[in-house]
């Protein structure tokens, strides 16, 4: 495991186990206080500087762009000092061959990447992220606006950057993978203990992690917002540093990792099952009994709390209070019968969508298990 950094203040949230720690304060008072070369990747969503006074759609409604003070602009000059002044400090920190991703719209995304060739980055790629279903553009003036750029850079023109060709090869089917990815916005589920105006797809965040880095690696996120790079991190074994301003977004990031924390252990607990339920050679016919999608129905496992659902809650006390229900969904996979994707979602159609947004093909699951957690207060 990377050596942590030790300068920092005492973090607000610190899981020691799985080297995730957050702190709250300005990023670049926190960035001076890491270790010189010492961060294998990093991922930052700066200010995109569109608090204007604008509106946009959100769900149907006229809303204001207008996201808070932090995302006010100074100016392009007072802007351009902003992102050479926290890309300096996270190039500081990044060691020789480590990589740098940053998010942005045409508003903050031509200074960074100016920024970055006056920094002496070595620019790598620039990624655009299409959004499926973009918001309506309301004044009728102009395209709708439907991606994001993301600019991967390595520390500088001497990096051998970590680039995990054949995995990216294969999540694409086979192909290589372009640098045009379409990923939806985040889901419900990804927000249900609070909103963040910038929120990122965890499937966006993983791939990063996954194209970049390698298990054990040190990740850092200078603008943490609602955490989803820590997330990641935490879902795909890498060890995070994320830095916050706000107490609020803090409070969101904590929520977020506990829930997934307690989700884990709570599934490890109880998945029991044989991933392998048959045995070579085997009768695939009733392979022929598909979804709409071409993806085998959807198993429930023995014993699971969705196969004996109606009879726990006919039979619990009326006094009990339901404090949480997910389900999730485990894709098993046709070659080694091992789960290659798992996903919480409300439905089956929107688990089969998330195993196609991460570049599975329908053909690549034999079946799929289906578990479904309550929890009550007694």
């Amino acid at each position: 495991m990377t050596k942590s950094p030790i300068k920092l203040p005492a973090p607000v949230y610190n899981d020691e186990k799985h080297h995730i720690r957050l702190y709250q304060g300005d990023c670049l008072e926190l960035l001076a206080l890491l270790h010189e070369s010492s961060v294998d990747l990093i991922f930052a969503d700066p200010p995109y500087f569109l608090s204007n006074g604008g509106i946009t759609c959100h769900a149907g409604r006229m809303v204001s762009v207008n996201k808070g003070e932090w995302d006010k602009s100074k100016g392009p000059d007072a802007n351009h000092d902003f992102n050479r002044a926290w890309l300096a400090a996270c190039q500081r920190v990044l060691k020789p061959n480590g990589s740098l991703w940053v998010s942005g719209t045409a508003h903050v995304i031509h200074s960074v990447g100016f920024a970055m060739q006056q920094l002496g980055f070595k620019l790598l790629n620039d990624i655009s992220w299409v959004k499926p279903n973009p918001p309506p553009n309301l004044s009728c003036r102009y395209f709708t606006h439907a991606t994001e750029t993301i600019i991967w850079a390595a520390r500088d023109k001497k990096s051998r950057h970590t680039f995990n060709y054949k995995l990216m090869k294969e999540f694409n089917r086979g192909k290589q993978m372009k640098s045009v990815w379409e990923i939806k916005p985040p889901e419900p589920w990804e927000k249900k203990f609070g909103k963040h105006p910038t929120q990122k797809p965890l499937a966006l965040l993983e791939r990063i992690l996954l194209a970049s880095s390698h298990e054990g690696d040190l990740v850092l996120d200078p603008f943490s917002g609602s955490g989803t790079t820590a997330l990641a991190a935490l879902k795909l074994r890498r060890a995070a540093v994320a830095l916050e301003l706000s107490q609020d977004f803090l409070s969101l990031n904590a929520q977020r990792l506990a829930h997934e924390l307690v989700r884990i252990s709570f599934s490890l607990s109880i998945l029991h099952f044989s991933l392998d339920l048959f045995s070579d050679p085997v009768d695939r016919s009733f392979q022929s009994h598909v979804c709409n999608d071409g993806l085998p129905l959807a198993l429930e496992s023995e014993g699971s709390p969705s196969a004996n659902r109606d009879h726990l809650t006919t039979n619990l006390p009326t006094q009990l209070q339901l404090v949480q229900q997910e389900s999730h969904f485990y894709f098993i996979g046709r070659q080694n019968r091992a789960v290659i994707f798992s996903t919480l979602a409300v439905s089956l159609d929107d688990a089969i969508q998330q195993f196609h947004s991460r570049g599975h093909s329908t053909s690549d699951a034999i079946f799929i298990i289906k578990t479904e957690t309550q929890i009550f207060l007694a």
